[in-house]
Formats: structure tokens, C-alpha cells, sequence
């Protein structure tokens, strides 16, 4: 399958990026970037460092650097340093970015591949709505869209009810889920239950010193953040868990149903049905020791 990632690299993301490198299910189209774990010039910079490293013939496309309606933003770096890649903080600015902003990428590849493309967003959902307001007809282009965030089953981990994708952009996600898009939700109802602690990456480290030498480098701050802050032994595994739901949904438990994101107020930010828009395939249960199966075997694939 033809996939683009939506990302905003950000540890997790890295390890997203790299298993979409190595496994054989997806042909890894490109990526476009947008602000979030950083800012956007952070996030072109480690998307096409990451491209560099894993040996990738790929265009990254710029995409958004704040929400819609917003002049600016600025990342706080909790839990991704201040640089994205945690303690790594000295990374090249290498190669230039695609002459097309995201959206004018995505509505292309779209028009190009139609059924035959998956994009899978990984940040706020800036640059999809940017994209269908270029093009409204976007939104029966893609053959499938994954997008991580919300938390419809629980609390959320920006907020007591919402989940930090959508609260960066909550009116941008609120226009992708009216939008028609065959949407499939990856939410915090599962991406927590998949843990990646110190061993875990040892072993990527031991079998791709390369690429698993530096996610292993990369990670450690993090999984600080996960074990001290959160109280949690070892770091979740968000961003990868969308991307396994891509190339395994059997994986998967979902429901269907319409989704609304509320903009303002005290719950800004939180993801909730709503029977009255189109209809959205919502994960709420995976099996986890499968997905960190096929995470672990195919990163460690990579020399």
C-alpha cells in the first residue's frame, strides 16, 4: 500500500517512521510535516534527517507551522527535549524540502493514487483540513485515513478529557471528522497499552546499532517522562501502534461511529460521538503483544 505519514518527529514518531521504512506491507510514499512534539522547522528538519538515516528516497513536504486561525506556536519539548529527539539535541539540516506545502502534496498524491493511498497523521490535523479546504473533493480522494488521537473511551493526557493531537488543532480536527474522510481512529484507548521500557530498546539498539542505536539514544528522556512524571514503567508506543494499524488492522477491535470535537470551553479539545456525522471506524481494543511483536521484529530489521 501507498502510505504518506503526517508527522511532527518527536521520538515516537521516529519509531513510526522506521517501521513504515521496514515493513514490506507499505510503500512509503513521502512525508509531510507539521508543528506539535516541536515546531515546524524542527519537525522538516528531523522528518529529513530521519529519511537520511534511514537510507530513504522520499520528499518531505512542509506543512503547517500553527493552528488554523493562529499566527504562531510554540512547543513546550515535555517529553521530546528540546530539540524532538530528546538528549539528541545536534541533528544535521540535511537536504531541502519539497517545493509543495503539505496540503498541495497531500490533494496531489491523493488525486495520483486515489483508493490506493492511506495517510497516516501523526500530529494535529492541520494540514488535512488545509488540504480539504484547497480541495474539498480530498475527501473522497484517499482510500484510507489513520489518524492517532482523541480519547472517546477515557481521559485524555492534555486534560481530563482531552488528547493532545486534538487540542492542539480542535477546530481542524472537528472539520476532518465532518468531513467524509474514511477515517479510521487511533486513540488513546489503545496506544497506552502497548509499553516500550529500557529492554525493549536495548534490543532494537543490539540488532540495528544503526537505527535502533539512535532511537535508543533518542528515547531515554523519554521514557524518564513516562516512568517519573506519568508513573508509567516505559513509554507508550502512540505513534507506531496508527502506523501497525495500517498494515494489521486484523489487530484491531473498532467501532463505528460519527465523531465530534469540541472547540471551546472546558472541554476544548475532547473527541466525542455524534450519530449525526459520517460514520468513523474508532479502535478500542488491539492485540498488544501481537503489535509489539511486529514493531520489534521489523525495526530490527533495519541495518
Amino acid at each position: 500500500m501507498k502510505v504518506i505519514l503526517d508527522t511532527d518527529p518527536g521520538i515516537d514518531d521516529a519509531l513510526a517512521i522506521a517501521y513504515a521504512a521496514a515493513a514490506p506491507e507499505i510503500d512509503l510514499v513521502g512525508l509531510t510535516t507539521i508543528y506539535g512534539n516541536t515546531s515546524i522547522h524542527q519537525a522538516s528538519r528531523n522528518a529529513r534527517y530521519l529519511v537520511d538515516l534511514l537510507q530513504l528516497d522520499i520528499p518531505v513536504a512542509r506543512g503547517a507551522e500553527a493552528p488554523l486561525g493562529a499566527s504562531d506556536f510554540r512547543s513546550a519539548g515535555i517529553g521530546h527535549g528540546s530539540e524532538g529527539f530528546g538528549d539528541v539535541i545536534e541533528i544535521p539540516d540535511l537536504g531541502v524540502d519539497h517545493p509543495q506545502s503539505a496540503a498541495e502534496y497531500l490533494v496531489q498524491m491523493a488525486r495520483e493514487h486515489g483508493e490506493g493511498l492511506t495517510i497516516c497523521t501523526l500530529g494535529p490535523l492541520t494540514n488535512i483540513a488545509d488540504a480539504l479546504a484547497l480541495d474539498p473533493e480530498f475527501a473522497r480522494m484517499p482510500g484510507r485515513v489513520i489518524v492517532l488521537g482523541g480519547a472517546l473511551g477515557g481521559g485524555g493526557d492534555v486534560s481530563e478529557t482531552a488528547e493532545d493531537n486534538m487540542a492542539r488543532d480542535p477546530l481542524a480536527a472537528d472539520t476532518v471528522f465532518a468531513s467524509g474522510l474514511p477515517i479510521t481512529l487511533v486513540g488513546l484507548d489503545v496506544t497506552l497499552k502497548p509499553l516500550y521500557g529500557i529492554a525493549d530498546f536495548a534490543v532494537l539498539s543490539a540488532a540495528s546499532p544503526r537505527v535502533g542505536g539512535f532511537l535508543n539514544r533518542a528515547v531515554q528522556s523519554h521514557l524518564n517522562f513516562f516512568c517519573v512524571t506519568l508513573g508509567i514503567d516505559g513509554c507508550g508506543l502512540q505513534d507506531p501502534t496508527a502506523v501497525v494499524a495500517c498494515t494489521h488492522p486484523q489487530l484491531f477491535k473498532t467501532i463505528e461511529t460519527g465523531l465530534r470535537v469540541i472547540t471551546e470551553g472546558a472541554r476544548c479539545g475532547a473527541t466525542i460521538p455524534d450519530p449525526d456525522r459520517p460514520p468513523v471506524a474508532v479502535c478500542r481494543d488491539m492485540q498488544t503483544q501481537a503489535v509489539m511483536q511486529e514493531l520489534t521484529s521489523r525495526i530490527a530489521s533495519l541495518h
